[in-house]
């Protein structure tokens, strides 16, 4: 065999192997591709839990299934069936809803609130506004760690800002802080998504007073 031949086999060669590389997607980029995905299909079901639970806390409020089903975009016989689910579960009292409640995810909750009500009056230009953009879409965990981060970034917020924040900004923080260093043990059946939920909004709505 000649060496023109053996140059041009190594070409040939070359150039089936490199198609053959091009046709299939490394581990590393196929986790790439997937990530952002995972996290949609992660934070829908997520969502799709949260709102069951919700269910079960607006029926305990002794709301009709119309109202909830309206309040949750869902039909009548959807909300039925969830309801249905839970008739055997022990009867349980109203969540309470009231503001001065000091077990962790509430807590996390009424932080998770301010954060945003920071964000939004100083026009998305707050030092927290991407870390609770992403607790908000689900791509950070309410974790002690992420909860301290926002913390400080609330923190720097609150000093760099005084004069555009109102005085109940800050004494939300201080309680929310001094409760969050020394949570009470609270035992509750409604689950901590839930309570997170709705102390983010009760403390919202507070600030807005």
């Amino acid at each position: 065999m000649t060496e023109g031949v053996l140059v041009y086999n190594r070409i040939v060669a070359g150039e089936e192997s490199a198609q053959r590389i091009s046709e299939t997607l490394t581990e590393e980029q196929a986790e790439q591709i997937l990530a952002g995905m995972n996290e949609v299909i992660r934070a829908g079901e997520e969502m799709r839990k949260l709102r069951a639970e919700m269910i079960k806390v607006f029926a305990g409020f002794g709301w009709t299934q119309e109202r909830i089903a309206h309040l949750t975009d869902m039909s009548q016989p959807a909300v039925s069936k969830q309801m249905a689910k839970h008739k055997t579960d022990e009867p349980r009292p109203p969540m309470e809803v009231s503001l001065n409640q000091r077990d962790v995810p509430w807590l996390e909750g009424r932080l998770w609130g301010l954060a945003e009500e920071i964000s939004e009056t100083l026009d998305e230009t707050a030092h927290c506004t991407r870390y609770v953009n992403a607790l908000t879409r689900g791509k950070k965990r309410f974790t002690p760690q992420n909860i301290d981060e926002l913390r400080r970034l609330v923190e720097e917020d609150l000093r760099l800002h005084r004069a555009e924040l109102s005085g109940g900004y800050q004494a939300a923080y201080d309680e929310i802080g001094r409760g969050l260093d020394l949570p009470s043990k609270v035992t509750t059946t409604t689950s901590a998504s839930v309570r997170r939920s709705i102390a983010h909004q009760i403390q919202r709505d507070l600030l807005r007073a």
